[in-house]
């Protein structure tokens, strides 16, 4: 497409973006276990309503803006106590979780280099986390060291533990992890960067708003937060289980001298003073604005029935899955993100293995969409709460019969590509 010689009317305009979506997944129906978290058409009025009161405000000056200024610190106040971070904690806002692991990585480069004289930095992490440690390697020059997990998946503390160096500023641990939503020994961990004098970063991107409502609820009882000692930094993201819209995350450090490695102050140049806290100049002030009117309309009882539902159709969903012989769920999830995967076949002769891939191709064709990951070979499922009864119900329905589907055709899939993210 050519840039638009002559402009269209507004009604041309409005229908053809509503044509473009014909193709996108349906979320709207909860029959996405992937990228969206829904909890329904009144929140949803709601965000779309406060975003749009901050439609055109750009957060880069909140001397022009001030009212973002206590959006903000209010949305960081409850983060921090949410994260049991207690008075002397301190974070930022970010665009979402990947901004956030990059902006805490480097926080530990800057911070290494400041108080320990590390000039080539790494950092240790399990194999399970995040794919945005990566990025923040690639990014800002902190090499990084992966390690096995153990066969539950959780991070193998001994190997962190061997893999660490005099040059190390960083070790990372996940509250749950993506992949397989299991948590890690933070507790081990933390020690592990203590003891070595170094900083420990909790990735709660998933967990940050799941973690302290299933404690509430009695379903989790493992330590993770600044509770931990040790734990230096924390990011958790509004916009997946804490239900606002794309994209705002927060990274919070257990003190205000830490968190002053992350922004950025300039004044050499022909403009003024420029400070930034993260990685963007201009920031929307929409996606604020909708997480405060979440965070306030909720509120922890709010909070505490979506999380509710969500484990509760966590659970109907796992047992569905378990009571089918072809597959299994992979690990012992502590949340409600699940990995599904084949079942190892039976000595019985010609009990081959189901394609879990194929299965995902055969959701896919009766309307749900789940993501495919590997290693091992398995689909992916982040249960939200918008998946209560009769959603979850209907899923397991249409996942049994998909493994029926496939079984009796017996052909692996050939589509073997995993997507996450995507370039373009």
């Amino acid at each position: 497409m050519t840039f638009p010689r002559h402009g269209s009317p507004a009604e041309d305009v409005l229908e053809s973006l509503a044509g473009f979506r014909a193709g996108d997944v349906r979320w709207r129906d909860n029959r996405v276990f992937s990228l969206v978290y829904t909890a329904g058409d009144e929140l949803h009025d709601l965000l779309e309503q406060a975003h749009g009161l901050y439609l055109f405000e750009n957060a880069l000056n909140t001397e022009a803006f001030p009212s973002l200024r206590r959006i903000q610190s209010d949305l960081l106040r409850s983060v921090a106590e949410l994260l049991n971070g207690g008075d002397t904690a301190a974070g930022f806002t970010t665009s979402g979780g990947t901004e956030s692991i990059l902006m805490a990585v480097k926080v530990a480069r800057d911070w290494g280099r400041a108080e320990r004289g590390i000039t080539e930095p790494e950092m240790v992490l399990p194999a399970s986390a995040h794919a945005a440690f990566a990025k923040a390697s690639h990014y800002f020059g902190v090499r990084s060291v992966r390690v096995d997990v153990g066969p539950d998946y959780r991070a193998d503390v001994d190997a962190v533990d061997q893999a660490m160096t005099p040059s190390t500023v960083l070790v990372v641990g996940s509250a749950p992890t993506y992949p397989q939503g299991v948590v890690d020994d933070i507790p081990s961990l933390a020690a592990l960067a203590a003891e070595r004098g170094v900083l420990c970063h909790v990735d709660a991107c998933m967990g940050g708003f799941l973690l302290p409502f299933l404690e509430r609820l009695g379903h989790f009882d493992k330590p993770w937060d600044f509770r931990v000692p040790g734990v230096t930094s924390i990011s958790a993201d509004l916009h997946k289980y804490g239900y606002a819209v794309k994209g705002v995350s927060t990274v919070t450090y257990r003190t205000r001298e830490l968190r002053r490695y992350q922004a950025f102050t300039f004044d050499q140049w022909l403009g003024g003073a420029y400070g930034s806290p993260s990685m963007p100049g201009t920031r929307p002030a929409g996606p604020l604005a909708a997480a405060w009117a979440v965070v306030h309309h909720l509120g922890v009882d709010g909070y505490t029935e979506l999380v509710r539902r969500a484990w509760d159709a966590t659970q109907r969903i796992r047992a569905g899955i378990e009571a089918l012989p072809a597959l299994r769920v992979v690990g012992d999830p502590d949340a409600t993100l699940l990995a599904v995967a084949a079942s190892p076949p039976s000595p019985s002769p010609g009990d081959a293995r189901v394609d879990v891939f194929a299965v995902g191709e055969e959701l896919r064709r009766r309307g749900w969409y789940v993501d495919r990951q590997t290693p091992p070979d398995s689909l992916h499922l982040t249960v939200h709460a918008g998946h209560a009864a009769p959603v979850c119900d209907e899923f397991v329905a249409d996942l049994s019969d998909a493994v029926s589907e496939v079984a009796a055709a017996s052909a692996a899939a050939g589509d073997r590509a995993t997507t996450y993210g995507t370039v373009e």
